[in-house]
């Protein structure tokens, strides 16, 4: 079934009689299966654009490339670069940008200008009763009392299906660069990364890729071209400068996991403290797993590749993830893993609690995307 309208979509909600399996162009296969029948988003199109105001409102069905098309006609971009997964998961169709909004899907930048929900200025979604509920506004200064907006930047379907999205958009930098260096362990390579970081040179980028710290620079010619010298001496050590478009190739690389794509194996998304992440690897190599890592946001966000095996270490993962404060999302996975392990990270007792709570007011029949968060 395909909602084109943000009418049938409710008249699709209202009328179900079983579980939905909510999707919008069917690229993040992520989370436990969903046993229902699907349910497409195909409610599309700009409904307004202000250049002058930062501001994009768009249908959520809208293909995440026809909105970046149209920001790039006005020198505009989504700031927060979400990540394609695709590549990563091998799935077909075209992102949406209600998927985005759905997953929070943030790349790179993240570590600079924050997280897509960052971005949100409103909302409409249609909720498990067929009600069109709408929140926040079409411009930046707006009150609206409870912030249902970034409730449902992260909840993936599972609240309600998005039908409209309002977001702040940025100008696009005039220039990028980005600075190469090997680095012989991951600890080093963290540990150099949070130098940078902490310089004034607003590094919007900090990732450690197969011995290979990046950092990235963006903003007008000039200014980059002084802060790449500035961080260079700061740094100290041997670095190579890359520009331009082979400067963004490097980050597509970074934002999409292209090192772990195409390759067998299941992939692990860690949040943690950034000085956290060595010490993790090395404690899972120390019971003799066999780990492949990508460090992102300056060490924050680390992509993990190894065998399926045995649930995919997950008891190990989560046991020092546990252990050290962080999360740990199963992202690549074959369905049979994914239908044993806990794809998102368990909650506390007290918060699944409250989830549940709110899955009930939002969702009182069960029926968007039933048991993908593993509910």
């Amino acid at each position: 079934m395909k909602a084109e309208t943000e009418a049938e979509l409710a008249e699709a909600l209202a009328g179900a009689d079983g579980p939905l399996r909510v999707m919008g162009g069917g690229t993040r296969d992520v989370g436990r299966p969903v046993a229902g029948a699907p349910l497409e988003v195909g409610v599309r199109g700009a409904r307004l654009y202000e250049p002058g105001a930062l501001t994009l409102v768009v249908g959520a069905g809208t293909p995440l490339a026809e909105v970046e098309a149209l920001l790039a006609g006005e020198g505009q971009r989504l700031a927060f670069e979400p990540m394609d997964h695709r590549l990563l998961l091998g799935t077909e169709g075209e992102p949406t940008i209600g998927g985005v909004v759905a997953a929070n899907v943030s790349g790179p930048r993240r570590v600079q200008v924050g997280a897509c929900r960052d971005f949100l200025l409103g909302v409409r979604f249609v909720d498990g009763r067929g009600q069109v509920i709408v929140n926040g506004g079409r411009v930046m200064k707006n009150v609206t009392g409870y912030d249902l907006s970034r409730l449902m930047a992260g909840s993936w379907g599972t609240l309600g299906v998005l039908s409209e999205v309002s977001l702040k958009v940025l100008a696009a930098p005039e220039a990028e660069a980005t600075l190469v260096a090997q680095v012989p362990e991951a600890a080093a390579g963290v540990a150099l990364m949070a130098r940078a970081l902490g310089t004034p040179y607003e590094v919007s980028g900090a990732a450690l890729a197969g011995g290979q710290v990046r950092l990235r620079l963006e903003g007008f010619g000039e200014s980059v071209a002084y802060r790449v010298g500035a961080l260079r001496q700061a740094l100290g050590g041997d670095w190579e400068e890359v520009e331009g478009a082979a400067s963004a190739a490097l980050w597509r690389e970074v934002r999409d996991v292209a090192p772990f794509a195409g390759r067998a194996g299941a992939v692990w998304r860690l949040s943690l403290k950034p000085s956290d992440g060595p010490g993790l690897l090395a404690a899972l190599e120390k019971r003799g797993l066999t780990v492949e890592a990508l460090f992102d946001w300056g060490g924050g966000l680390v992509w993990l590749l190894l065998d399926e095996a045995e649930d995919a270490a997950s008891a190990a993962i989560r046991g020092e993830i546990a252990r050290l404060g962080g999360h740990a999302t199963l992202v690549r996975g074959s369905r049979e893993l994914r239908e044993r392990v806990a794809v998102f990270q368990p909650q506390p007792a007290p918060l699944a609690a409250l989830e549940a709570q709110i899955k009930q007011k939002f969702d009182p029949r069960g029926i968007l995307n039933p048991g993908l968060r593993g509910r």
